[in-house]
């Protein structure tokens, strides 16, 4: 029986996972969860999109499958394929003992390597599957995947169909580098995730770096936050943040001050244009 959960109680247990979602985040999860829709993930790189679907697999206590999308993905790196060698061999000694039953079980599930969709599907326990940048694929796999959601069902060839065997939280991450089908967004629950508030990022920082004091992740998050306002070809994420503060912790440095931004800002920026953009637009004092 599923545990009881509400809006507060869901930020709770994300919290306790280190994640610290704010009420749209924790809003849309419980929604997806109730409702048994999935959330389709957008907004900048490195604010979070990935980590919510292992955070909430890890406070709901459920198994978490990953695929993660590339340009020409195949049903074979989704759903599985043959294990063709196993296959041979199999049919090799059939052939050595003669025995005609052997040859009609090469078709079988064991001979059968499943991937993460497959598995997430069979699974008997309560699980999230993270379809991470779906928009790096081509339209034939959202249109195979959108079947499979929308049915609850995968199909193999020789092999049969699989229906859903268990409570599956399905996350959908974007970047919109290709628009996706009007039905794919009609189906999910829709959630953007941009760069957290000062506050938040504190508090994301402090979750995933206890021993830090507040006086230096201000310093960091305060100094961050204005260079995500530039125009670079990179933009900060939360981990550069968090990266920025380990390093100043490493030289003993009890905040970001003018000369340990000039010498550290490497940790952050990743461009050299952007280095020189950040240094003639930021004044640290």
């Amino acid at each position: 029986m599923r545990e009881k959960l509400n809006i507060s109680k869901i930020k709770e247990i994300l919290g306790e996972s280190s994640y610290i979602a704010d009420d749209n985040i924790a809003m849309v999860s419980f929604l997806a969860i109730e409702l048994e829709k999935p959330i389709l993930i957008e907004g900048p790189p490195g604010t979070g999109k990935t980590q919510l679907s292992k955070s909430l697999a890890v406070a709901l206590n459920r198994d978490f499958f990953r695929i993660q999308c590339y340009e020409g993905i195949s049903f074979e790196q989704i759903v599985g394929e043959w294990n063709y060698q196993k296959q041979l061999l199999s049919l090799e000694i059939s052939k050595d003992e003669k025995n005609e039953e052997l040859k009609n079980d090469v078709f079988k599930e064991d001979f059968f390597i499943k991937r993460p969709l497959l598995s997430a599907f069979i699974n008997n326990k309560p699980s999230v599957v993270l379809i991470d940048e779906i928009d790096k694929a081509d339209e034939e796999v959202e249109s195979f995947l959108l079947e499979a959601l929308g049915e609850k069902q995968v199909t193999v060839n020789d092999l049969g169909t699989f229906n859903l065997n268990n409570d599956l939280i399905v996350i959908l991450t974007s970047n919109n580098q290709r628009q996706l089908f009007d039905e794919t967004k009609d189906r999910c629950l829709y959630l953007y995730i941009d760069y957290p508030s000062f506050e938040r990022e504190v508090e994301i920082i402090k979750s995933q770096i206890p021993s830090a004091s507040d006086k230096i992740i201000k310093s960091v998050v305060k100094i961050v936050q204005r260079i995500r306002n530039l125009k670079l070809a990179k933009t900060p994420s939360i981990r550069a943040s968090m990266d920025w503060v380990n390093g100043l912790m490493v030289l003993n440095k009890e905040e970001l001050d003018k000369d340990s931004f000039e010498k550290t800002l490497n940790i952050a920026i990743k461009n050299e244009d952007d280095k020189n953009k950040v240094i003639e637009n930021i004044t640290v004092k």
